[in-house]
């Protein structure tokens, strides 16, 4: 994208270097045959039509500019948009669950956000049309089950399960893209009757980023 605009802004110097030397190589042609009409004509005729020849050029030019103005705008409206990601863990030092009835999991220890995922809700908010990809870990005492659901829109995605295997801790993960419009909504929910351990080491996390609009 950088590439991009460097190219425009440098076609637009060029574009505008060369149409200076034809308004100058015109003005020294029109110079020549005022000089010639001045001794037939008197020369008044002449000069308005060398002004009216400046002014659309003058037009011409200013149409360009804005033209290119209105693409730089473009690309770098694109650039802001391609910056979209954040990364939290659950941020508390024990466990969330298990309770009778699955909750949306908020991570409020925030690394990083463009400022679409909420850490008061836990719910990321889909700002351009694209392609994204979403991980997240868990981490839990494996005396009880995990089991976390990646959302989108409140329909399950993809799952992350520890099953009961004695009394030690056990971590599970998952990742998948997905394809969001403007305003879908996806976010972590804990299933009924299992647990989440975070602690300090932020075992349990939700990240999402932007691989590219569409």
């Amino acid at each position: 994208m950088k590439i991009s605009v460097a190219v425009l802004t440098l076609s637009l110097f060029y574009l505008s270097v060369a149409e200076v030397q034809q308004l100058d190589q015109r003005a020294e042609e029109d110079d020549g045959t005022n000089v010639e009409q001045a001794s037939v004509c008197g020369g008044d005729v002449t000069g308005s039509k060398t002004n009216g020849q400046l002014v659309v050029i003058l037009r011409e030019l200013e149409a360009k500019l804005r033209n290119t103005e209105k693409q730089l705008a473009d690309l770098r409206g694109e650039v802001r948009g391609n910056r979209v990601a954040f990364g939290a863990s659950l941020g508390i030092d024990g466990n969330i669950g298990p309770f009778n009835t699955e909750i949306t999991l908020v991570y409020k220890n925030v690394f990083s956000n463009s400022g679409s995922y909420n850490p008061g809700t836990g719910i990321f908010t889909a700002p351009v049309r694209g392609v994204y990809y979403f991980s997240f870990s868990g981490f839990n005492l494996s005396t009880r089950s995990m089991d976390l659901v990646l959302m989108k829109n409140g329909k399950p995605m993809i799952y992350a399960t520890n099953h009961p295997a004695g009394n030690h801790y056990e971590p599970a993960t998952n990742g998948m893209t997905l394809q969001l419009d403007v305003g879908d909504q996806v976010y972590m929910r804990l299933k009924q009757n299992t647990w989440i351990f975070d602690n300090g080491n932020n075992h349990s996390t939700f990240i999402g980023y932007l691989l590219f609009p569409l």
